[in-house]
């Protein structure tokens, strides 16, 4: 049994080809897949846990260039910061937010914005309140941290605190009413880095769109059960209003029955027209210079002929044609005294009285 199995090894063994183990052969090691992170949840807040986690591991004492952070030696996160109103968050928001967090490899994106007392006093009224700019611009898949209540100027204390690295925002001067824009000191310091404006989309542009069309507006928000009092419009306008959509509900179902009515009258000729064309391939068909009915006289017209003509006699057919032409002959008397043929047949063929009794006697 032994004896058997070694012969089936050692025959085994020389089908294998022989490894040389003399040279090695490394086996390259199998990467994990790449997981896609998830973005399940808003940014924190400043003061959040997280976030206050997130600051203290930060080693501020390692100043980073923008040299370092463009070619990626930054040793840690790099800590950007935005400011802003993000009054009605709109797709020039998110696009500012877009650029700043890819400044950089590792860019740990900060979003302050301002509450609504230094907003109103410094730019105007919003239509967002602060609380409601603030779960926009945190509900941003690029966003890091939110710092609400962010101050109009940035000072050296409140960089320090949140340990920003650089400010991201557009090079246009922001004045604000003054002479000096609020981010020369930033930019002295080499701290400011540039993102680019949407252009053709703001919140002024989106405010005004509203203003101009605001008649209908007011009515859209009456006819979804809003009253006057929520508009802020007045007793007679709110009936003008109202009025006006009940116009615009009767034209816009005139104009459904209107359409109603074209349809089926377009109907109505395409199912006339069908008709009307099988009739008239069905009188072309019976009718026509191939029609069934032509063939089927052409195939009968001598029958029809002769049933509508019949053929003259033949003592008609055998007389000539000057005996058509002469009038007929006047008639005579017998004569039995002749030896003619004629009245010698009309002799023998009488049967007299004498011959009939002596034929009976």
């Amino acid at each position: 049994m032994s004896s058997s199995m070694s012969r089936k090894r050692s025959h085994a063994e020389a089908l294998v080809p022989a490894v040389d183990k003399k040279h090695e052969y490394p086996i390259a090691p199998i990467a994990p897949p790449l997981k896609k992170p998830t973005i399940c949840k808003p940014a924190p807040f400043a003061e959040d846990e997280e976030a206050v986690r997130e600051r203290n591991t930060c080693n501020y004492n390692v100043k980073i260039t923008q040299e370092m952070a463009k070619a990626g030696l930054a040793p840690r996160p790099i800590r950007v910061y935005a400011d802003g109103i993000y009054d009605l968050f709109h797709q020039g928001h998110a696009r500012q937010l877009m650029q700043a967090k890819n400044l950089f490899p590792n860019v740990y994106l900060i979003v302050g914005v301002c509450n609504d007392a230094l907003t109103h006093s410094r730019k105007g009224r919003t239509v967002m309140s602060e609380d409601e700019r603030y779960e926009a611009v945190r509900h941003c898949r690029y966003v890091d941290e939110v710092v609400p209540d962010a101050p109009w100027t940035l000072e050296d204390d409140f960089l320090d605190y949140h340990k920003i690295d650089f400010v991201a925002h557009d090079d246009i001067p922001y004045t604000t009413g003054s002479a000096t824009d609020v981010y020369a000191h930033i930019k002295a310091r080499g701290m400011f880095v540039v993102t680019e404006r949407t252009e053709g989309v703001s919140t002024s542009d989106v405010v005004s769109r509203i203003v101009k069309d605001y008649d209908v507006y007011v009515r859209r928000n009456l006819a979804r059960g809003y009253s006057a009092k929520d508009l802020n419009v007045s007793y007679i306008s709110e009936k003008k209003y109202r009025l006006q959509n009940k116009i615009d509900d009767l034209k816009k179902k005139g104009k459904e029955m209107i359409e109603d009515m074209e349809g089926k009258r377009t109907d109505l000729i395409a199912k006339w027209e069908e008709k009307s064309r099988e009739f008239i391939d069905t009188f072309l068909m019976l009718f026509g210079r191939d029609g069934r009915l032509t063939q089927y006289l052409t195939e009968k017209k001598d029958s029809v002929l002769s049933a509508l003509s019949p053929p003259s006699s033949p003592k008609a057919i055998s007389q000539s044609s000057e005996d058509c032409n002469s009038p007929p002959a006047k008639s005579t008397k017998f004569d039995f005294s002749s030896p003619s043929r004629s009245g010698a047949s009309l002799i023998d063929d009488d049967y007299s009285d004498d011959d009939y009794e002596s034929a009976s006697a």
